[in-house]
């Protein structure tokens, strides 16, 4: 409504732009669903960097794929992603040690437990020592200091007599207020004397802690909408662009799924994806696998054909540190870290390969290119191991039977664009369904492809050539209006990767023309 002008003078509005630029929306959060420690189950958490995921979720668990998927992923330059717990239920077993006493005959005399449940307890170490003196005081006391990285408990001048005079190791060590936060003693009751049933002098390290992850079912991988849980529950996140389950592998390998029960999960994977229609599944293959067993499993057993799921091979080598050991992984999360660099520094539109595996030490099989003439063309994405080029990605497709929609980029770049504009475009809902907002759609499509096709994401000498936006009466005749829509139609042409590079070398007689003479 125009304003009113009632008194000379100088008036000065706002007015609202006609144009409304689209933004970009993010390109790279993850989600991982797998094995913890400890956290809530069955809720997706927010986590920006490892120390929120130690945090939230604990630390590196044997057998268990998780922590190393994000722990991968924030190395090769992922962000930003969501974590959801699973497989949960039961209980855990607590670290343990049990201390020998100093009789000649074979007895423990105190079990030291962990009082967190898990493997949270397997650092920790219990040092015994002697207190020293004279007497038959002195025979039966000693000294116990317990550590947890750089937490130390001390507690001094300990006997295995119970009432009476002195310090009771077992009262003493469990007392609520002034006890110990790391462990609790208990007293194996073994017979002899006190000075036979003192705890023989040394260090002990808890071992045998460890997460309950049985019972796990492909159902509650795949989870329900309604309730939030599993895979399921990410649907109400709409900021998710790349989804990741990798200890669905070590489900496999503890004999808690079925290999077609592994299937099963991926193909409810990839069917979440490409019903968001705005995220892709990345997918690990089954571990230990040769090149031909693994091409065998992809195309006559697993049988995978989706423009939004990409499959990886092999597993890769890395340090563990809940053993100190080098042990390979599922390549899932480093590989989603790869994305997030690639499009943080060259953007969504460039292929996600060619590019170093950070963390890796090695890979589980070592493939040779004439291996990869055969995994590549059915949708195998290899990470080989170079001499002096370190580990490397080497392939970008997609497991579409579809040519349009080989590549991984492309699929990506679409649902990058395609979640922009919706987002850059809720202002149109109600506006007069006229040629002036159609002029206004065309605008800011335009403008923002015109961005893409200048930073190289879009293919064409011309901005004619790399893409088009149409709405018009042609797309919105006079039904389409009285419906109560308005239709826009856009044209993009992507540009794909140089995926073989040749060289046509010819050998010139000597004396011979130059070229282009």
């Amino acid at each position: 409504m125009a304003t009113t002008y009632l008194s000379p003078g100088v008036y000065v509005e706002e007015m609202e732009s006609a144009s409304k630029p689209i933004e970009g929306v993010g390109t790279a959060v993850a989600a991982f669903v797998g094995f913890a420690g400890k956290g809530d189950l069955n809720k997706p958490v927010l986590v920006t960097n490892w120390s929120q995921f130690r945090s939230n979720f604990g630390d590196f668990i044997p057998g268990a794929y998780l922590a190393h998927a994000v722990y991968g992923y924030f190395n090769n330059g992922g962000g930003t992603c969501y974590v959801t717990r699973i497989g949960g239920q039961g209980k855990s077993n607590e670290a343990v040690a049990a201390l020998p006493s100093r009789s000649a005959t074979s007895m423990d005399t105190i079990r030291v437990q962990a009082l967190a449940p898990g493997s949270a307890g397997n650092d920790i170490v219990v040092e015994v020592s002697d207190v020293g003196g004279e007497g038959d005081d002195a025979a039966e006391l000693f000294n116990l200091t317990i550590r947890r990285g750089g937490q130390t408990e001390t507690f001094g001048n300990l006997t295995m007599r119970r009432g009476g005079r002195g310090r009771h190791a077992e009262t003493v060590v469990n007392e609520t207020q002034t006890g110990s936060k790391l462990v609790q003693l208990i007293d194996a009751g073994a017979g002899g004397t006190l000075a036979e049933r003192r705890p023989q002098a040394g260090s002990y390290t808890l071992s045998g802690g460890a997460e309950a992850t049985t019972a796990i079912t492909p159902a509650e991988y795949q989870g329900d909408v309604s309730e939030r849980t599993g895979i399921g529950g990410l649907e109400a996140i709409e900021d998710i662009t790349m989804v990741c389950v990798p200890d669905l592998m070590s489900a496999l390998q503890q004999g808690l799924i079925t290999d077609e029960q592994l299937r099963a999960v991926q193909t409810g994977i990839v069917s979440h994806c490409e019903s968001m229609g705005d995220r892709i599944a990345i997918l690990d293959a089954p571990p230990e696998m040769k090149p031909q067993q693994v091409k065998e499993w992809r195309v006559d057993t697993a049988r995978y054909d989706s423009k939004y799921a990409a499959f990886y091979y092999p597993w890769i080598k890395v340090n563990d540190p809940a053993t100190n050991q080098i042990i390979a992984v599922p390549p899932c999360g480093h590989i989603a870290g790869i994305y997030a660099r690639n499009d943080n520094t060259r953007g969504v539109h460039k292929a996600p390969a060619n590019e170093v595996v950070r963390g890796a030490v090695d890979v589980e099989m070592q493939v040779t290119k004439g291996e990869q003439d055969l995994l590549n063309p059915e949708g195998i994405n290899c990470i080989r191991a170079f001499p002096g080029r370190g580990i490397r990605v080497w392939g970008a497709r997609t497991l579409s039977s579809d040519p349009s929609w080989r590549y991984v980029n492309v699929r990506r770049f679409f649902n990058f664009v395609e979640k922009s504009i919706e987002n850059g475009t809720h202002w149109v809902v109600f506006e007069p369904n006229d040629m002036d907002l159609w002029q206004r759609i065309m605008r800011n499509v335009s403008a923002f492809l015109m961005t893409q096709w200048r930073i190289g994401a879009l293919f064409g000498a011309t901005p004619e050539q790399a893409f088009y936006v149409k709405c018009d009466e042609e797309t919105n005749p006079p039904d389409v209006i009285d419906a109560g829509q308005v239709i826009t139609e856009i044209g993009m042409a992507p540009v794909k990767p140089a995926e073989f590079v040749v060289f046509r070398i010819t050998q010139l007689p000597t004396g011979g023309a130059s070229v282009g003479e």
